[in-house]
């Protein structure tokens, strides 16, 4: 057989691999939630970087008392140290998530696994801020009216004013968890569900 027999051959060949295109299509789609991922990660390490700051910042805006000061920078050492635990896992997800086309399923699902997986470890972070939240918070309102919460924690002399202020904190924390778990969804759920949705189909 010469090579015009086996050139004509080649191409007369029939192979499975014509429904390749359609996977590799299917694979590219999910690069446009990959990026708004990435892009919306890159903002919120910015953003979670300055709002540290700012907080750190809180004492001298409002005029902190020393001893006030004092115990506002004992707790914001360990709010600073989990925050940058939680800030460095996010930007090695960063680093991890891929910025050219996944070629292979496989791939995706370890990109999607992982996105799942960093989704709950930002829950986790946001949710473990919730009780240095509440204590700054505290602090202010302290430092802002100092005479009026002395009456107001005191049962003699207003007795609804604990119920309200124990309201006030719950109500805080439940705004807190609804906020983040909207945000989450937002940001980064509706885009892993764009990817599930590319998964199943590759499936099929």
């Amino acid at each position: 057989m010469d090579f015009n027999d086996i050139e004509k051959a080649w191409k007369n060949e029939k192979t499975p691999e014509m429904a390749l295109p359609s996977n590799l299509d299917k694979l590219a789609s999910v690069n446009m939630p990959l990026d708004k991922i990435r892009k919306n990660l890159k903002n919120e390490l910015i953003l979670q970087a300055i709002s540290v700051g700012i907080i750190g910042g809180l004492p001298f805006l409002y005029r902190f008392s020393g001893d006030l000061k004092a115990v506002f920078y004992m707790l914001f050492l360990p709010f600073v140290a989990i925050c940058s635990y939680f800030l460095i896992k996010l930007y090695q997800f960063y680093k991890r998530l891929p910025k050219q086309q996944l070629s292979t399923k496989d791939s995706l699902y370890e990109t999607y696994y992982d996105i799942l997986l960093n989704i709950q470890l930002y829950k986790s972070f946001t949710y473990s801020l919730v009780p240095f939240a509440l204590v700054f918070v505290g602090m202010i309102m302290l430092h802002d009216f100092q005479g009026v919460l002395t009456d107001f924690f005191n049962p003699e002399k207003n007795r609804k004013a604990i119920g309200f202020a124990v309201g006030f904190f719950i109500g805080m924390t439940a705004s807190i968890g609804f906020v983040t778990e909207w945000w989450v969804h937002k940001f980064y759920g509706k885009y892993a569900k764009e990817i599930r949705k590319v998964l199943d189909e590759l499936k099929e």
